[in-house]
C-alpha cells in the first residue's frame, strides 16, 4: 500500500486589479501619434494626432480633459522625446516603456491596437518605466553624447590627414606617436604654408619629442604633389573646425556644471594620488566640477579618469535611490549574468546585450587595469588567469560599478587597500577553504616550517 501523499498547498490569487485607473497609452510614429484613454472618458477612446508641436500640446490638453494622470509610451527612436518633455511639463506622470516588455499577442497589428494594448497593460500596473535621469542631468547627457560624436567626426579627419601624408610618402607616423601633437601640427602647417625642406621642417621638433631632428628630416623626404596638398589642406581645416566645436561644447558644459546647488557640497578637490590628463580632456578642471557635483572624488578609483566618470554620471545621475540595491544597479547596467534556467538547469550562460554607455565606460576602465598595481588590478589579473580576458573585464567592471554605487550612496571616499593586501585576503580565503575540506576528510592542514619551504 502506497503512502498517502500530502497535497501541495495552493494559493488563491485574486484577478488582476486595475491600479492606474486614469492611465493612457501612446503609440508614437514619425507622422502620426495614436493615444488611447479608458473607455467612457471621451466619445472616442482612441484618437490620432499629428507630430507637430501644436499637435503635441493638443494631446496634452485632450488628456487633461479626459482626467488622465499617468501616460505610458513606447520608446521609438527619438520621436518620443518631444512628447515626453511636453507631457512632463503639463504635470503628467510619464513612463517610458521598453518595447520588449509590451509585445502583443500574434495576430493583426495596427497602431490603434498597439496604443490600446499599452493603455491596458499600464492600467493593470504591468509596465515598468525605464530609468531617465533628472532634467538637468539629461541636458548634460545630451551635450556629452554630442561631444563624443564630435570626437568621432574629428578622428575621421585625422585619418584623412594621415592618408594625405602617406600619398606624399611623408612618414611622420613612423617618427611621431601622434601627428596631431605639437610637433606634428607645426610641421603639417608649415608644409601647407609652402615649406618643403626636410631640414627646415625638422627644426619644428618639440624638445620633448623622443626622435632626433635627423630622424624627422629623413621622414619628410616626400613627393609634394598639388592634389595631395589640397586634400591635406581640407583635412586640416576640418580637423580645426571640429576642434573649435569641441571647445565650444566644453564651454557650455562648464557653464552647466556651475549651475549645481553646492550649498551642502565641499568646494575644493582633495589631493589626488594621480591626475592624468588625456588629449581629449576639456580645458576646464573637469575633476573639480565632478567633485563639487557629487561630493566624492571618483577619480581616486583606479581605472576611472574624469572623462569616463563624466560619461557614467550623465547616464546614471547622482541619486542612487533609484535602484533599491547594488544588485539592481549592476543588473540595469548589464554587468551581471543573464543565465537561461529551465527545469532547474542552466541551459545557457550569457551576458545581457546592452548599448548602455555607462556599461561601456566601466568596461573600458576595467581593461586599463591589466597592469595596474592596485587591488582592482590584482583582481583583474586573478580572474583573467582563471577565466580569460573577456570575463575578467566584465567581473572587474562589475566591481567598479559597485564601488561607484556605494561612494555615491554613502558619500564615502575610496580607499585602495593595495595589490598586496588583496593577494593576502585571497590567500586567506583559499586557506580557510582548504582547511574546511581537509577537516571533512579527517585530516589537518598545517603550515610548513621555514626549512621545509622549497
Amino acid at each position: 500500500m502506497t503512502s498517502k501523499q500530502s497535497k501541495p498547498d495552493y494559493s488563491d490569487f485574486d484577478a488582476l486589479q486595475q491600479i492606474n485607473l486614469s492611465a493612457a497609452g501612446v503609440d508614437i510614429g514619425a507622422d502620426e501619434i495614436y493615444v488611447a484613454v479608458p473607455v467612457g472618458r471621451d466619445d472616442d477612446s482612441v484618437r490620432a494626432f499629428g507630430t507637430y508641436t501644436v499637435d503635441l500640446h493638443e494631446i496634452a490638453h485632450w488628456l487633461k480633459s479626459c482626467g488622465i494622470e499617468t501616460v505610458a509610451m513606447e520608446a521609438t527612436g527619438v520621436y518620443w522625446i518631444p512628447l515626453y518633455e511636453i507631457l512632463e511639463g503639463y504635470g503628467f506622470d510619464v513612463s517610458l516603456i521598453n518595447a520588449r516588455h509590451i509585445k502583443n499577442v500574434s495576430g493583426r497589428k495596427t497602431d490603434v491596437i498597439d496604443c490600446q494594448w499599452i493603455q491596458q497593460l499600464h492600467t493593470y500596473g504591468l509596465l515598468q518605466a525605464s530609468f531617465r535621469p533628472p532634467e538637468h542631468i539629461c541636458g548634460m547627457r545630451s551635450l556629452v553624447r554630442h561631444r563624443d560624436m564630435l570626437l568621432r567626426y574629428r578622428a575621421a579627419h585625422i585619418q584623412h590627414i594621415q592618408k594625405a601624408l602617406e600619398l606624399m610618402n611623408l612618414k611622420l607616423t613612423n617618427v611621431l606617436s601622434d601627428i596631431t601633437g605639437v610637433t606634428g601640427m607645426k610641421i603639417i602647417r608649415a608644409v601647407l604654408a609652402g615649406e618643403h625642406s626636410p631640414k627646415v621642417l625638422a627644426q619644428y621638433r618639440d624638445r620633448r619629442c623622443t626622435k632626433s631632428e635627423a630622424d624627422i628630416a629623413k621622414s619628410l623626404e616626400g613627393n609634394y604633389k598639388d592634389e595631395h596638398l589640397f586634400a591635406l589642406q581640407q583635412a586640416v581645416e576640418l580637423f580645426d573646425f571640429y576642434s573649435q566645436q569641441i571647445r565650444a561644447c566644453d564651454a557650455q558644459l562648464e557653464s552647466m556644471y556651475a549651475r549645481f546647488d553646492l550649498r551642502d557640497q565641499p568646494g575644493t578637490l582633495p589631493p589626488a594620488k594621480k591626475r592624468t590628463r588625456s588629449k581629449n580632456h576639456p580645458d576646464f578642471d573637469l575633476a573639480q566640477s565632478l567633485y563639487r557635483m557629487t561630493g566624492v572624488d571618483l577619480t581616486q578609483i583606479d581605472g576611472l579618469e574624469a572623462l569616463s566618470i563624466q560619461t557614467i554620471l550623465t547616464e546614471i545621475g547622482t541619486d542612487m535611490s533609484k535602484w533599491p540595491t547594488v544588485k539592481h544597479f549592476t543588473s540595469w547596467l548589464g554587468l551581471c549574468p543573464n543565465n537561461r534556467v529551465t527545469g532547474g538547469q542552466v541551459k545557457q550562460r550569457s551576458r545581457q546585450k546592452t548599448k548602455n554607455r555607462a556599461n561601456l565606460a566601466f568596461r573600458r576602465a576595467a581593461q586599463s587595469l591589466a597592469r595596474n598595481d592596485s587591488a582592482l588590478g590584482a583582481f583583474y589579473r586573478r580572474i583573467r588567469a582563471k577565466h580569460g580576458g573577456p570575463k575578467a573585464v566584465i567581473a572587474t567592471a562589475h566591481k567598479l560599478a559597485r564601488i561607484v554605487y556605494f561612494m555615491l550612496k554613502r558619500r564615502e571616499p575610496y580607499q585602495d587597500p593595495g595589490a598586496d593586501c588583496y593577494d593576502q585576503q585571497y590567500q586567506a580565503r583559499v586557506i580557510r577553504h582548504l582547511t574546511h575540506r581537509v577537516a571533512k576528510l579527517g585530516f589537518r592542514l598545517e603550515p610548513l616550517g621555514p626549512d621545509q619551504v622549497s
